[in-house]
């Protein structure tokens, strides 16, 4: 979709708003494991009951919701800001969130906070990028954007004023934000399902909101909005050009061979029988995932669990090669595989569990996008240190020592081998991929 037609479509929402009101789906229940308030512009304030512990809980929160990453620039103070954000409409800069009064929200109030969070309003009055995941947000209850509201403003102030976003007309006039919020924003804290466990309410609780797990799990459409008839069923994250696989509890797609159990440890140490973390993904484990509470990480698992697969994520556009050189691919790969893989992996691609994946049957091998096999092969990587896993275990990148036509061999036989069954990689994909950005 061209630039011309995204405008067009937001004007005419934003035109026909002063005869259209969006259901806006009001809350009207408490967080299942602590005392909420009701949804809405008037939720009231949450009553501190011991200042300390507020700021503790809003820590754990901020850390959930891994605000550290989107809100810290390398080399520079926690939460301070100016954080490049590109996409496809542009590039963003987050805002200082430290209590600094000329540049941070020093002068910010619990609600001007509520309100950015719940209803993507900005202290000004001007409507926020969804690139800020408000529309997660705006499930938590008012309790705990209070309790994240008191620990950020206990952080020492850093001034640091924010760079203005560099983003082409129409993207940088914020009105055409309305015609976006129309048609995908529906604003209202989590409502229990009285149907489920408390447990599982948690978790769907963390999942849709603090978590904001969607927001990479769910393929965007061309405005930047999730495709809701195939949420958590995966999706290529733009500009970073790694593939979030799916979450639903498909056996084959998603993570239906999973028990509780390793997908929590999953969470919490970034690696398991079933897999190790990498990519984008290893940085949520390092700075939210690991410091979630054994009965936390239980809860999110087992909502995780529960996700249907309603229909598949819409396929990437990829490189195709015919079947005859993906036949020479496969037995150049091979020769390749022994050499460089086998010592690590198996002969068979059995792994050394847990710190050397499986690559026989592995979820991630088998997807139709054949991105993150073709990164890890071209950049390599690290789990994240975790407590639970203090020494992890890389990959060497191969970037330097393979052409292009031998990553594509190799990975098309990893994809191939030991009857993984998927396609073979195209040399000009590896190519393409070469100069990915890293983070």
């Amino acid at each position: 979709m061209s630039r011309k037609t995204f405008y067009a479509l937001c004007a005419a929402a934003a035109i026909g708003a002063a005869s259209f009101l969006p259901s806006l789906l009001p809350g009207s229940g408490t967080d299942v494991a602590h005392a909420g308030s009701n949804g809405g512009e008037n939720a009231a304030p949450a009553t501190p009951v011991n200042a300390d512990a507020l700021v503790k809980r809003g820590q754990y929160l901020a850390a959930m919701g891994d605000c550290v990453a989107c809100h810290t620039t390398r080399g520079a103070k926690p939460f301070s800001g100016n954080y490049a954000v590109p996409s496809p409409f542009g590039t963003m800069y987050t805002p200082n969130l430290t209590p600094d009064n000329a540049t941070g929200i020093g002068k910010w109030t619990s609600d001007d906070f509520y309100r950015a969070m719940h209803d993507g309003v900005s202290k000004d009055g001007s409507y926020l990028y969804p690139a800020f995941p408000f529309t997660s947000y705006t499930k938590m209850s008012r309790a705990d954007t209070d309790a994240i509201f008191a620990y950020l403003t206990s952080l020492e102030p850093v001034h640091n004023p924010q760079r203005a976003n560099d983003m082409p007309f129409p993207f940088n006039q914020r009105i055409i934000l309305l015609g976006w919020r129309i048609m995908f924003f529906r604003k209202g804290e989590y409502v229990p399902d009285t149907a489920q466990s408390a447990e599982w309410n948690r978790g769907k609780y963390l999942v849709d909101g603090a978590g904001h797990c969607a927001m990479c799990h769910t393929q965007l459409n061309p405005l930047g909005s999730p495709y809701n008839g195939s949420a958590f069923s995966g999706g290529l994250i733009p500009i970073q050009n790694w593939y979030a696989p799916s979450l639903t509890s498909d056996p084959h797609l998603g993570i239906g061979g999973w028990s509780v159990e390793e997908l929590s440890q999953f969470l919490t140490t970034g690696v398991s029988d079933k897999g190790v973390v990498y990519g984008p993904m290893a940085d949520v484990v390092h700075n939210s995932t690991q410091y979630l509470s054994a009965s936390d990480a239980r809860a999110m698992a087992l909502y995780l669990k529960s996700i249907p697969q309603k229909k598949p994520a819409p396929k990437p556009m990829q490189f195709e090669v015919s079947e005859a050189y993906g036949e020479q691919l496969f037995k150049d790969g091979a020769k390749i595989y022994r050499a460089s893989c086998a010592e690590c992996h198996g002969d068979k691609g059995e792994g050394q569990l847990p710190h050397f994946p499986r690559l026989a049957k592995n979820q991630s091998i088998l997807m139709h996008s054949s991105v993150n096999p073709i990164r890890m092969v071209l950049n390599g990587g690290y789990p994240p240190v975790t407590a639970g896993n203090p020494r992890p275990y890389g990959m060497p990148p191969f970037a330097q020592t393979l052409s292009d036509r031998e990553v594509a061999a190799v990975v098309s036989y990893i994809r191939k081998a030991w009857d993984n069954g998927a396609g073979a990689v195209s040399p000009q994909q590896v190519n393409e991929l070469r100069s990915a950005p890293l983070d």
